[in-house]
């Protein structure tokens, strides 16, 4: 008698401790939920590098300025605001996509159909292939957002190859040899020219001269 007694209490102590465990499961912690947006999240990434908005916004509008010498107005704006929203979220500036787009076909107008003489494409000139690689058909590149994302995405891959220099991720752009090298040079005198524009912009707008306009 005395043995089936410590038996019965020995499997009730083991069921509470079994309902126990069961209990605690039912009841996690209650989770954290986020109130952030991405476009917060991003902006507070920004912010943690260094790159504050407001110069992104400053780099817009010298590069709607710039942009204005090579095409129709309606047309600079509408291009300034992909070198600036397809760049967030990337290692890369509004001027770094925008520099690019003149020194390919800033002479052609920065015109969506313009083919260069070895087949490339778009305001941005991605190769075919390139631009398969990066999940488009080549006649996606007569759309400037896509072709803008997909500049991006060449850029960031050769920006891996050159692991991490900048300079030398531009010039793979263009490709190799003497060619690159002179594209990298030209590359470098735009944004000289789009530093000098945004100086200029920054000066005006001190000085409080009408028709300076922010964006």
């Amino acid at each position: 008698m005395r043995k089936f007694i410590i038996h019965a209490l020995c499997l009730l102590s083991l069921a509470g401790c079994e309902n126990a465990t069961i209990r605690k499961a039912e009841h996690p912690p209650a989770a954290t939920v986020s109130t952030e947006s991405p476009l917060d999240r991003e902006i507070k990434r920004l912010l943690e590098k260094g790159v504050s908005m407001s110069e992104r916004k400053r780099q817009l509008s010298a590069i709607e300025t710039t942009f204005q010498r090579h095409t129709t107005p309606e047309r600079a704006r509408r291009l300034a605001a992909l070198c600036f929203t397809k760049t967030l979220g990337t290692p890369f500036l509004p001027f770094d996509l925008a520099e690019i787009a003149v020194a390919e076909t800033g002479g052609h107008q920065l015109s969506s159909s313009a083919v260069s003489s070895r087949g490339a494409l778009g305001v941005w000139q991605l190769m075919p292939q390139r631009a398969r690689s990066h999940g488009y058909v080549p006649a996606d590149m007569g759309n400037d957002e896509k072709c803008a994302e997909a500049a991006v995405r060449e850029l960031s891959s050769k920006l891996r190859m050159a692991q991490g220099n900048l300079e030398r991720a531009k010039r793979l752009y263009c490709g190799q040899g003497p060619q690159a090298d002179y594209y990298l040079r030209k590359v470098k005198k735009i944004r000289r020219e789009m530093v000098a524009v945004l100086e200029q912009q920054t000066e005006r707008l001190a000085m409080g001269e009408p028709g300076t306009r922010t964006q």
